[in-house]
């Protein structure tokens, strides 16, 4: 089943490959200057409009420093700069006005490039966009609807053949590049470097999206790397592969809107490094399926909880910018969807090294202005962040039919046996991040709520004693460790 789902996914990138005889639109034939400080939203939006008006074409930026506020793509355009430019964002938050955007289902509407109901655009060459978004211009916002929401880099709703190639993408103020219900997606050796510049710094957000071949891709994010969501629709026909990725938050993340599910995923041969929050989370909590998910061919170095997979009932209901967040969730009630169901998940062929967090690296995140803490001491929150793979549904829905194959994990250990003792909350509405429950009892695997789960070929050890169980099993049926 995923072998012709890489193949279907596969098959339209192919016919996007052809030479181009379409007319050249250079930007600065409408007036643009790329002098780092001319504001230039008109002149490149007029250049868009004019390829647009003419059936299709190449918008072209010549080297230089272009700052711009919101921008609109259109079908049949291609966005493509040259080595030495950089589309810079403007950072004043009134050059990014919503009045003739399409409401966001998800957090602000606000965006430095933006496209709805668009077919065949492209961003490509080997120039940089750079949202500039710093906290100093853009503060940190509770959630939608202050007047000063934070602009993300890309917003596209609803388009066709989409292809990112090639460029490098930067600091945005929130999110990076957010993709909502597009088809045929191709986004290939792109940059991303989003990691210690604002808050919510996600790389990819990939929300209901069907026929996804992401690829040699260099990520590194403050928030999620790569983030299939599904705030309504289903993320279907999803392949990953080649790509390195880090993430102060997680490298490889399904949900945590999740209301439409994930079916149908490959995710291969990739680089996984500095995830101190963990690596590879796969999350129902807002009613979807999790289905058909093959992930192989993974090294993780320096990282956080190495396998997180966590079937919820927040049961949130996706509207006009809804809340992203978690402080005015109500912990102990569901938000109203139904449970969803995770079955049908392969991970293997996986090395990893699992590390207590860096704390010189979580310094260079200036814009948290955390304190160091008193002590050296590791504190609760950073054991339990270098905590042992989770696998857990909540009482009554079980997650199902898991393999881990061909997996070698190196934990830290050294926990007394305290530890052991401890008792693990079910938190069946809240978000779920693993750490939220608290230092497990297990240093190596624990699972919960869960129904035929395979361990094959799987060594996991510790390089420091550690007194408390490889495994713990709680409410599982059909466990095989072998």
């Amino acid at each position: 089943m995923i072998g012709k789902n890489i193949f279907a996914a596969c098959a339209f990138a192919v016919s996007l490959i052809s030479v181009s005889a379409e007319p050249i639109f250079n930007v600065k034939d409408y007036g643009a200057i790329g002098d780092g400080v001319a504001m230039n939203t008109k002149a490149l939006q007029a250049a868009i409009d004019a390829c647009t008006e003419a059936g299709g074409g190449t918008v072209w930026m010549p080297s230089g420093e272009y700052v711009a506020g919101t921008l609109q793509l259109k079908s049949n355009v291609t966005l493509s700069l040259d080595h030495g430019a950089f589309l810079l964002g403007s950072q004043v938050h009134a050059d990014y006005p919503i009045d003739k955007l399409r409401p966001a289902r998800e957090g602000n509407s606000e965006c430095f490039l933006y496209a709805e109901d668009a077919t065949n655009i492209r961003l490509e060459g080997l120039g940089v966009i750079d949202g500039r978004g710093k906290p100093e211009f853009f503060p940190k916002k509770a959630g939608p609807g202050g007047k000063d929401n934070r602009p993300r880099l890309i917003r596209f709703e609803n388009c066709k053949n989409v292809t990112l190639s090639g460029l490098t993408y930067k600091n945005p103020a929130f999110w990076g590049i957010h993709l909502v219900d597009c088809k045929d997606v191709h986004i290939s050796g792109v940059t991303v470097r989003m990691r210690n510049n604002h808050s919510n710094n996600d790389g990819f957000d990939i929300d209901g999206c069907e026929n996804v071949l992401m690829e040699n891709c260099d990520i590194e994010a403050g928030d999620d790397s790569i983030c299939l969501k599904s705030s309504l629709n289903p993320c279907r026909n999803i392949v990953v592969r080649n790509c390195k990725v880090s993430s102060h938050t997680a490298a490889l993340k399904f949900g945590t809107s999740s209301s439409g599910g994930f079916i149908d995923v490959d995710v291969s041969n990739c680089y996984f490094y500095d995830c101190p929050m963990g690596a590879i989370k796969l999350q129902s909590v807002d009613g979807g399926r999790i289905e058909n998910i093959n992930i192989s061919r993974i090294v993780m170095d320096n990282v956080g909880s190495p396998i997180f997979i966590r079937l919820g009932n927040r049961g949130r209901i996706y509207g006009k910018n809804t809340y992203t967040g978690t402080k005015i969730l109500d912990a102990k009630k569901s938000e109203g969807a139904s449970v969803g169901s995770i079955q049908g998940i392969r991970i293997s062929d996986v090395v990893a090294k699992v590390t207590f967090p860096d704390r010189a690296q979580d310094a260079k995140a200036t814009y948290k202005k955390a304190k160091p803490p008193a002590s050296e001491e590791l504190t609760e929150r950073e054991v339990a962040q270098a905590g042992p793979i989770m696998i857990s549904g909540i009482p009554g829905h079980y997650v199902k039919d898991v393999v881990l194959e061909n997996i070698s994990i190196s934990y830290p250990g050294g926990r007394p046996a305290e530890d052991a003792k401890r008792i693990v909350p079910e938190d069946i509405t809240r978000y779920p991040e693993q750490y939220f429950f608290g230092v497990l009892p297990s240093w190596g695997a624990y699972v919960r709520h869960a129904k035929n789960i395979e361990f094959k070929n799987v060594t996991m050890t510790t390089r420091a004693p550690d007194e408390r169980e490889r495994i713990i099993l709680d409410d599982v049926e059909g466990f095989v460790d072998e």
